[in-house]
């Protein structure tokens, strides 16, 4: 599927502010599921880009505007294609249940993962989020165990069937174990709260950032609420990285576009920076995707 994207950041200050210092991680990643092949980025006031890559490989622009300004405005457009997902077969890992299990609580596999089994402000291991990571006893089954990759499944599937989908519920500072008692949230609060119970059990995850196109399931583009999105990456032995939505009942695939990841939201925000002058600022972002032909 071929997707053309333009994400619109403006800030708008009620006096004029001075020297802003800002991060931006809106560059699509191009791997085996996606390849981005056009990308620009523009901002006014007009100023020069420094781009590198961050400890989590995502790609990172930075900039300076240090003349008095009253409105800063970031505007990128992508074009990006990407591949049909295809869902791992049981048993495709090469190992059994126990021994991928076992794999993953090794010291190599402890140490090589870290930062993604350590919890995080945002992704913190309270009893109930333990509690939350278990699964019943299969029943009627010659199984003993359950897989790593169909734990994961079982997990973002109960996520997206007992939580509830409400903006007003949440805000961006919201951790995982408050939006469990609250039992509702956004897209972020589903992925860290999956985190969370991942990294109770021993499984490496990551937040991922991005864009779901929905535009042409509900007759239309898919416009700043259908299109941001966040979701988890796990890795499960024998098969990598692998991607989970516990908010739509689909595999991460062709309609999602990946811009970075991280340990939560924080390693990966969007948009950040600081500026010298007025707190008082107004914050519009405008996304779009759109399906163009091949």
């Amino acid at each position: 599927m071929k997707l053309c994207i333009t994400h619109t950041t403006q800030y708008s200050y009620m006096d004029p502010v001075m020297d802003s210092v800002n991060e931006i991680r809106l560059t699509p990643f191009t791997n085996e599921q996606q390849s981005c092949y056009q990308h620009s980025i523009s901002v006014e006031p007009n100023a020069p880009l420094f781009s590198y890559d961050d400890y989590f490989g995502n790609r990172v622009h930075a900039f300076s505007v240090n003349d008095q300004h009253r409105k800063l405005v970031i505007r990128t457009q992508m074009t990006v294609v990407t591949k049909e997902a295809v869902k791992p077969i049981e048993g495709q890992e090469g190992m059994t249940p126990s021994q991928a299990w076992d794999w993953l609580a090794t010291d190599g596999a402890i140490n090589r993962f870290a930062e993604y089994l350590l919890p995080t402000e945002y992704t913190g291991i309270t009893p109930e989020v333990a509690a939350f990571a278990e699964t019943p006893q299969l029943s009627d089954s010659n199984e003993k165990e359950q897989g790593v990759y169909s734990w994961l499944a079982y997990v973002s599937n109960r996520i997206r069937n007992e939580f509830v989908y409400d903006p007003e519920a949440t805000n961006v500072h919201t951790i995982a174990g408050d939006m469990m008692r609250r039992r509702r949230g956004v897209c972020q609060d589903f992925a860290h709260l999956m985190i969370a119970a991942c990294r109770s059990k021993g499984v490496p995850a990551r937040y991922v950032s991005g864009y779901h196109f929905v535009g042409d399931l509900r007759g239309g583009n898919a416009d700043f609420e259908q299109a941001s999105h966040a979701w988890v990456e796990a890795y499960v032995p024998g098969l990598g990285w692998c991607g989970f939505d516990p908010t739509n009942d689909a595999l991460v695939g062709e309609r999602y576009v990946k811009l970075g990841h991280g340990r939560d939201y924080k390693d990966i925000v969007p948009v950040k920076g600081v500026y010298r002058g007025t707190s008082e600022a107004n914050l519009e972002v405008k996304v779009d995707v759109r399906r163009v032909e091949a």
